[in-house]
């Protein structure tokens, strides 16, 4: 009984955490990310330590190649100056040395073969990753614009099916719009249509006529000829202003 309800709480809670990844993607995406980072890390750690190893190996070749031409050397001297027992040693010694030096050229050089494949694994696995995470990025960007994209159809949908009804806000608000907008201009045209226009009109040409006196004042004291008027001739409105003829003065 108790396993039975150990394993639905383990499945509702795995359902759980499945929902939520289903949700944040990113994060997932992020945490594997995360994860390689330290693949790469521990994968470079132990690269590092088996170059090491083969560093190791190829100085003591160096030394042991060394050694042998110097042991070659004294096997030759000694042969020749006829020390025949310390040439047998040396020569027992160089033969050891030989033997020992290829396998540590082997050994060498399957340490090199072995780093140069573990060199092309790495980038191989680490350009592959990369790859797929580029591509879960771009998947990712995809699903959260057509996501919004059918959130923004449905919300549209919806509008097109309930904006217009019988109860709905913004058709009655239209409605008091229309209506209010309509008795104002009714009543703007009742404040037209009962407006005294010749009164206004007549101070219209009162202006008019003013204004039209002064220009022809300023014209004549100024000795300019007025469009439409002889040079010289004094306008209209300034004899009948000026007092008559000079007869008139005199007397």
């Amino acid at each position: 009984m108790f396993a039975r309800l150990t394993n639905i709480l383990k499945g509702m809670l795995s359902l759980f955490i499945k929902d939520i990844e289903r949700q944040n993607p990113e994060a997932l995406l992020e945490l594997e990310q995360e994860n390689l980072r330290k693949q790469i890390a521990n994968f470079n750690q132990g690269l590092a330590a088996h170059a090491g190893l083969a560093e190791r190996l190829m100085s003591q070749v160096r030394k042991q190649e060394t050694e042998e031409r110097e042991l070659h050397a004294r096997t030759t001297a000694h042969l020749r100056a006829g020390n025949k027992s310390a040439a047998a040693q040396n020569a027992l010694r160089l033969q050891n040395l030989a033997r020992e030096l290829e396998e540590n050229r082997r050994q060498l050089a399957q340490a090199e073969e072995t780093y140069q494949n573990l060199t092309k694994a790495r980038e191989v696995a680490v350009a592959a990753a990369r790859s797929k995470i580029e591509a879960l990025k771009g998947a990712i960007n995809d699903l959260r614009m057509k996501t919004a994209m059918a959130e923004m159809n449905e919300m549209a949908a919806g509008m097109v099916s309930t904006i217009g009804g019988s109860g709905d806000t913004l058709s009655r608000l239209h409605e008091m719009v229309e209506e209010e907008r309509t008795k104002a201009a009714g009543r703007a045209r009742m404040a037209r249509d009962s407006m005294d226009m010749s009164e206004v009109n007549l101070k219209e040409a009162e202006m008019d006529a003013l204004a039209d006196q002064a220009l022809a004042d300023f014209a004549a004291k100024e000795g300019i000829s007025l469009p439409g008027q002889e040079a010289g001739e004094a306008p209209a409105a300034n004899r009948s202003m000026g007092g008559g003829n000079p007869q008139s003065e005199s007397q």
